[in-house]
């Protein structure tokens, strides 16, 4: 969606062949693109004319034809994957690190986030363990946010500005202790684009699925059909809150065919 209005993509982990996922559930193997995908998602934006932004340059909502390009949780296809094949388009992104991640096998260590800083790509905080973050006390949503920072800015060597909450979730004391912390925005899996009347502590983002189709991909780029989603999404909210953020991922489960 070009003009006043941006949409924020959100991308997990890239599958390469005979390489193992950093995880195997369903739930997560769901927002999982094979490289292959991700790659003809790019070309289309580039033959199309887009641009692929980092959310610093999202924020200022350029009238050109864009999308902002987000990546969560530090899995080391980030940077051996993702990278060359932003760079190759000439599109920058946002890489929201999950900071106790680091340095565990199938996710980036230090070294390696600061490679992705020094290629110009723009890195942010995606919590310290992955927690559901509306469900802490505290002290524990401290260490989440704060803490998780400071953890990421301490290896990169200058501020980090962008948040984005694990699941999406989370309540006014997240959106508080992120403004404490100093961060300048929160994304969460809200479906909508977003605009400069955008509350930026509330930044919608659009999961990337493994099974959606070019023309879908191209619908969500320019917004079109947001709002089913969005109806969607705030049903399957209404189910969490009435469970519980842990039951509601039990009975998930179960629906996927996962484990547990």
């Amino acid at each position: 969606m070009a003009g006043s209005h941006i949409v924020f993509l959100m991308y997990h982990e890239l599958e390469l062949a005979g390489r193992k996922l950093c995880q195997s559930e369903p739930g997560y193997v769901r927002y999982i693109l094979p490289l292959e995908t991700f790659r003809r998602q790019m070309t289309w934006m580039k033959q199309s004319g887009w641009r692929g932004l980092s959310v610093s340059e999202a924020l200022r909502y350029p009238a050109e034809p864009g999308v902002c390009i987000t990546f969560d949780d530090a899995c080391e296809t980030d940077l051996i994957a993702a990278a060359p094949v932003l760079r190759e388009f000439g599109f920058h992104a946002t890489f929201y690190l999950t900071a106790g991640f680091l340095d565990t096998p199938g996710y980036l260590n230090a070294s390696q986030v600061r490679e992705l800083d020094g290629q110009g790509f723009e890195i942010g905080c995606h919590s310290m363990t992955h927690s559901y973050l509306s469900d802490l006390r505290e002290p524990e949503l401290k260490r989440e946010v704060v803490d998780a920072k400071l953890q990421i800015e301490t290896i990169a060597g200058h501020a980090i500005e962008h948040f984005s909450c694990p699941g999406g979730r989370y309540d006014e004391r997240t959106l508080q202790m992120a403004r404490h912390a100093g961060f300048r925005t929160v994304a969460n899996s809200q479906f909508h684009a977003n605009s400069a009347g955008t509350n930026p502590y509330e930044l919608g983002r659009v999961a990337m699925l493994r099974n959606l189709t070019l023309e879908e991909f191209d619908a969500t780029c320019q917004g079109r059909g947001l709002w089913r989603k969005r109806v969607q999404h705030q049903a399957r909210q209404g189910v969490q809150r009435l469970l519980g953020n842990h039951a509601y991922d039990y009975l998930r489960a179960i629906l996927l065919g996962e484990s547990r």
